[in-house]
């Protein structure tokens, strides 16, 4: 059996961060990144649009190769993981996994908070989704959980306006609009992979003892314990150390922006 690279997906840039941190603790394996900047950003797209192409993004990394996929993606996680893995996985692709990012998030989240109340700040679609709190409350009922969506923020941090002042009415208006459903909250979970580029304006916004939560470590720290779990997946996985990156937009636009999310100079193809 040819060894696989593990597949990773995000809507765009925002898969990036937690690419690094899968990166940086597993570095030793193949890598496949796809973002599907062609047609980002998901967050106010409706659920059947989302999965129908978070779907096509997975089969085209299954057609790569890969035989595990990481969406990396809180939208596609939210609007499409569930249905890919009971419905197309059984019957078209059953050795193959796609994980998403929500639920090792939420199974660890109690580890953040002390005080119980946990705000959760994502896109549009992410918080209609409902998601993060079906999923916390599945694991830990006593956390309050209290939701906050930022539908300005993934355009201002793609377009490269995040750190510019400009982008501060809606970064205190966002925050603002969350610490005021409760003044318990401690924890304050950035639940899309492109808000941790905004960590230097949340920190002088929310309160100090508010704990920001990015979710790139959790992710990396999950997929580390689910291939000890599965040797049977991990053993055919490659492990050259490489990178390829691929877009479904412009590759030139991609390399330019990418650098931001990765931390390192990128190189891309088009889809």
């Amino acid at each position: 059996m040819q060894a696989s690279p593990i597949g990773i997906f995000d809507s765009g840039y925002g898969g990036l961060t937690v690419f690094r941190s899968i990166a940086d603790q597993l570095p030793e394996y193949d890598y496949i990144y796809l973002g599907d900047n062609a047609r980002s950003p998901y967050g106010d797209h409706s659920f059947d649009t989302i999965y129908k192409y978070t779907l096509e993004c997975v089969e085209w990394l299954f057609a790569k190769g890969c035989r595990l996929v990481i969406l990396a993606c809180n939208t596609a996680s939210a609007k499409a993981l569930r249905t890919i893995q009971q419905k197309d996985l059984p019957a078209k692709y059953p050795d193959r996994r796609v994980l998403g990012v929500i639920r090792p998030t939420a199974e660890v989240i109690d580890q953040f908070t002390f005080s119980k109340n946990v705000g959760v700040m994502g896109t549009r679609g992410t918080v209609n989704s409902q998601s993060y709190l079906l999923e916390i409350n599945k694991f830990f009922p006593e956390i309050n959980v209290f939701q906050q969506s930022c539908p300005m923020w993934v355009p201002l941090i793609e377009n490269n306006e995040h750190l510019q002042s400009g982008a501060d009415f809606f970064i205190n208006e966002y925050c603002n609009s969350l610490m005021q459903q409760s003044e318990d909250i401690d924890c304050v979970l950035l639940a899309c992979t492109h808000y941790p580029l905004l960590l230097p304006k949340l920190k002088n916004v929310l309160p100090d003892y508010i704990n920001i939560l990015t979710q790139g470590k959790i992710v990396a720290n999950s997929l580390v314990n689910y291939l000890e779990r599965h040797p049977e997946l991990e053993e055919i996985l490659a492990k050259n150390g490489k990178k390829y990156f691929h877009t479904s937009g412009d590759a030139i636009a991609f390399d330019e922006h990418a650098s931001i999310f990765f931390g390192e100079e990128v190189e891309s193809s088009s889809m």
